[in-house]
């Protein structure tokens, strides 16, 4: 029966939806009635988390239990494997996914109900009307297109298991930190089309809504960053981004967020951006929409690509369709009613915002065109490969004017500055750039222009990130301003991880007897066993190398080569060694007829830099989302002590409403 209620909560929790929306659009109406039905608004929205999240708890046991009447379990699951991955099982698939996907947005729903008190309440009405209209469509595509809690005529002896390549720790994080990422921007999406509702577009909707945009950038840049390190040491192919298009699909969404992001900012604080904030929201939650599309129509074929009912595909095309068609259309008739807010000079931090927006929109439409365009080709019998020869030097025109700006962005004063008090600041990380380009030609004539450009701009970042810092008393710098410092000193550190490893990585592709000494970059490898080993559902041949960092101490790596049962496939485990100054990637292979070995070895100087930096742009946002709670918090006691002091001294003078 636990199938059979998780499927019946689903259905309450779409009624409550219904009725939310329902009452929200009788509320907006106004007249007769009006205020019973606006108050039942935010109680439906509120009671829809827990119905939906028991309803995934309970596919969650169905799988932990391996219910094998269950037909999502028996496709997905085996009674032989280990128990965090039939944990993890449960969204690693199409099914179990879309319900994650739709657990989080009505959690989301719910605290947004729950506690957001900043905003006019008809602009709040109109905000979760615009939210259960979104949930109805996905609440609809589980329902009728999508059912994870279907039962099995007759259950099977046994699972067919999940794809080895997901049988990993990164599963547990990766999918729900994207999904988590994903459906807040479908709650910033709500905002903005809630403010377009009711006209009401100023700082006070930027302050509700970007708690929301701040929380899924960062969930959003772990999921990316988890993803990135997830596949590079999975799949054995020693890189860590290939411009595939599922990877598109989690990196156009966070391209737009971080636009958004710097939008919603501006107008929170100086009331300005407002039709940007607007259209950022929407393009937000577009890409997220794109990039479900692009992963659960069947359209694309990938490990991470679940659905392959094209029926599927099309619910999702009409929900996309009427969802972002129906918010443009919105915002083409209200754009001319929202005025721009406050004005700036071309020198200001505002401006270098606007900048970068634009940048950052710009690099967004080449991941967009170079993702689809394969696709549509494709529909017309010819296939077009789009990889980083594309990607790599079209999205840098713009990335590094981008990341120039961004470095000078911070020094400026809002509204009006120049380019001479700046200067001074600017003399040192423009030396040490210049100095590092340099050195980088001198050393290493070989090396390629963007690797090279990469490295140079680092520095030059990783210097000005820090500048905003310098004659500040740090005890009493905000948390915003630390989170801005570390968001911008970790995309430095990135960029210097990427062009290290694009401009120093060294191949080794070999052969090599048991007793053989393999030599890559500075390292030397012996390779001394193969030994076959077992797991809990999979067998492997094991690799025992000693490797030695040129007179250092040596190191054992132990790669493998494993094959599962259920379902069958082989799967390489690559090795890693990890230094202050790079990593050494090892992966061994098949055996030749001639009883070699095949070994491919890397070694990847600076690589591990690319994650601490996407760590340290998350922690930066986090700080800077920790600095803004806090403020709101903060400045909710000193309203509620404003309003006592009014009330125990009903005659004196009106005292000022604390500042934002």
């Amino acid at each position: 029966m636990i199938a059979e209620a998780g499927l019946a909560l689903l259905w309450f929790a779409a009624a409550m939806a219904l009725l939310q929306l329902f009452a929200a659009i009788m509320a907006l109406r106004g007249g007769e009635g009006s205020s019973e039905y606006a108050g039942v608004v935010r109680p439906s929205a509120i009671v829809q988390g827990p119905l939906v999240a028991l309803s995934f708890l309970m596919l969650m046991w169905l799988f932990i239990r391996t219910d094998l009447s269950v037909l999502l379990v028996a496709a997905n699951s085996h009674s032989a494997k280990p128990f965090i991955f039939k944990l993890a099982g449960t969204w690693g698939n199409h099914e179990g996914s879309m319900l994650l996907w739709v657990t989080v947005m009505a959690l989301s729903g719910s605290l947004v109900a729950l506690v957001e008190r900043r905003l006019p309440e008809r602009t709040m009405i109109a905000t979760l009307a615009a939210q259960a209209f979104v949930s109805l469509g996905f609440y609809a595509f589980l329902l009728f297109s999508s059912n994870p809690f279907e039962r099995l005529p007759t259950p099977v002896p046994e699972g067919n298991g999940l794809n080895p390549l997901l049988q990993d720790i990164g599963l547990a994080f990766h999918p729900p930190t994207l999904y988590i990422g994903y459906v807040g921007l479908s709650v910033a999406f709500s905002f903005a089309v809630g403010a377009l509702l009711t006209r009401e577009v100023g700082p006070a909707f930027a302050r509700a809504m970007r708690p929301w945009v701040l929380g899924s950038w960062i969930f959003l840049t772990i999921g990316i960053t988890a993803g990135s390190y997830w596949a590079y040491y999975e799949l054995g192919w020693g890189g860590w981004w290939f411009w595939d298009p599922v990877e598109n699909a989690s990196l156009m969404p966070w391209l737009a967020a971080t636009a958004l992001l710097h939008s919603a900012s501006v107008l929170a604080s100086r009331d300005a951006l407002r039709t940007w904030t607007i259209m950022l929201g929407v393009v937000a939650f577009s890409m997220s929409m794109v990039g479900t599309f692009l992963v659960r129509s069947g359209i694309l074929t990938s490990v991470h690509a679940f659905a392959v009912d094209p029926e599927r595909g099309t619910f999702i095309l009409a929900l996309l369709t009427i969802y972002i068609g129906g918010a443009l259309t919105l915002f083409g008739a209200r754009a001319s009613t929202v005025s721009e807010g406050k004005q700036f000079s071309l020198v200001s931090r505002e401006a270098g915002l606007v900048f970068n927006n634009v940048m950052l929109s710009a690099i967004l439409g080449i991941v967009l065109l170079g993702t689809l365009y394969p696709l549509l080709t494709e529909a017309f019998d010819t296939k077009v490969s789009v990889g980083p020869p594309y990607f790599n030097p079209v999205g840098a025109m713009f990335a590094i004017p981008m990341i120039v700006v961004m470095a000078v962005g911070p020094l400026l004063r809002w509204r009006r500055d120049s380019f001479d008090r700046i200067a001074k600041a600017l003399i040192l990380p423009a030396v040490l750039t210049a100095a590092l380009l340099a050195g980088a030609v001198l050393l290493a004539p070989g090396i390629g222009l963007l690797p090279l450009l990469g490295l140079g701009l680092s520095l030059g970042l990783g210097v000005a990130s820090i500048l905003p810092l310098l004659g500040r008393d740090l005890r009493r710098t905000p948390l915003p301003t630390w989170g801005m410092v570390f968001g911008h000193l970790g995309l430095a550190v990135a960029l210097f991880g990427m062009a290290s490893e694009s401009a120093f990585s060294t191949e080794k592709l070999v052969a090599a007897n048991v007793g053989d000494v393999v030599e890559v970059g500075p390292w030397s490898i012996e390779l001394t066993a193969i030994e076959p080993v077992a797991g809990p559902n999979w067998t492997a041949l094991e690799a025992t190398m000693t490797a030695r960092y040129e007179d250092g101490a040596p190191v054992t790596l132990h790669p493998q080569s494993r094959n599962f049962t259920q379902p069958p496939q082989t799967t390489s485990e690559s090795a890693l060694s990890t230094r202050w100054n790079g990593q050494l990637y090892a992966v061994v292979g098949e055996e030749g007829l001639d009883g070699r070995w095949q070994l491919r070895l890397w070694w990847k100087p600076f690589v591990p830099m690319i994650w601490l930096g996407g760590l340290l742009i998350a922690f930066g946002g986090a700080l800077s989302l920790l600095g803004r709670v806090l403020g709101d918090i903060r400045r909710g006691y000193q309203r509620r002590r404003i309003a006592m002091r009014r009330d125990e001294r009903p005659h004196s003078r009106a005292v000022p409403e604390p500042a934002e």
